[in-house]
Order: structure tokens, then C-alpha cells, then sequence
């Protein structure tokens, strides 16, 4: 599946793998410190940097599949009046009548709270491909809502 980001999403992904690769040298050496303590059947020390290294190398191995199949969304071109990822949309919600900005960005760098919702979500599956101009019925979890795409402009 590809990850759409922005170039600073994906440096700040790949800051994050560069400083986890840099704690596996030191989990590796308390294994080998606790191997050194005896029976490690009964060594909880040596089961608990067993686990922590897993849980490391697990995410690790995550990240890279991300960086691997990244899109970066700044590549991706931009058409006028269009919802698409990478795009600000400015919504009216026609039950409530009121209006809404959402900025559509990858799954990596979503943030309801600052305004930025995946492609994946409800709310964004139900406008993506759609016009400016354009009444969409959506499917949310709480039921339909219909919007009225009122404006949409490069957001990255």
C-alpha cells in the first residue's frame, strides 16, 4: 500500500529510524550482560531486553516499509477545484450549516485536532474526486451527512 506524506513527514520518519537503529547496539548488549547471569529460564532481566529488542526491531522494520512504498505528496500534481490528497477543503455542512476545513494528508501524518484527516477517513473516502461546487452525501459513522464543496486549495 502506498504512504502518501509530506517531505517532512518522511525526514521526520526517517529521524525517527535513524535514532531507533541507534538504541539497538545498546539493547543487544544488555541481553548479552543479562545471557552472562545464569539460568535464562528463570532470567527475568534477559526475557524483558529480549522483548524490548523485538518490540524495537517491530518497529523498525515498520518505518522501513513505510519509507519503502512513500509517495511523497509533494510530488503529486495539484488540479484546480479538485479534492485530493495534499489539498485543503473548505466544507459546508448542510444540516448544521456550517463550515469546515480539512486538510487531506497520508494516513503518517493525520491530526483531526490541527485540521488534518487521512485520505482513509470517512469524511475524506466520501469528497475525494469530487468538484468545488459539487453536494456529496457521505457515510459516517454517526450516519449520512450531505456537504457542499466550497473551495479547495494547495495545502502543502
Amino acid at each position: 500500500m502506498t504512504e502518501y506524506m509530506t517531505r517532512a513527514g518522511h525526514e521526520k520518519l526517517i529521524k525517527n529510524l535513524e535514532e531507533l537503529k541507534k538504541r539497538k547496539p545498546g539493547l543487544s548488549q544488555e541481553i548479552a550482560e543479562a545471557r552472562e547471569k545464569g539460568d535464562l529460564r528463570e532470567n527475568a532481566e534477559y526475557h524483558t531486553a529480549k522483548d524490548r529488542l523485538a518490540e524495537l526491531m517491530n518497529r523498525i522494520q515498520i518505518i522501513e516499509t513505510k519509507l519503502a512504498s512513500a509517495q511523497l505528496i509533494d510530488n503529486i500534481q495539484i488540479k484546480d477545484g479538485m479534492v485530493q490528497i495534499g489539498v485543503k477543503v473548505t466544507l459546508l455542512d448542510k444540516e448544521e450549516n456550517e463550515e469546515m476545513e480539512w486538510t487531506l494528508v497520508g494516513q503518517e501524518e493525520a491530526n483531526p485536532s490541527s485540521g488534518r484527516i487521512s485520505i482513509f477517513a470517512p469524511l475524506a473516502q466520501g469528497i475525494l474526486g469530487h468538484k468545488v461546487g459539487e453536494e456529496v452525501t457521505v457515510p459516517l459513522p454517526a450516519g449520512a451527512r450531505r456537504f457542499k464543496i466550497l473551495k479547495t486549495e494547495p495545502a502543502l
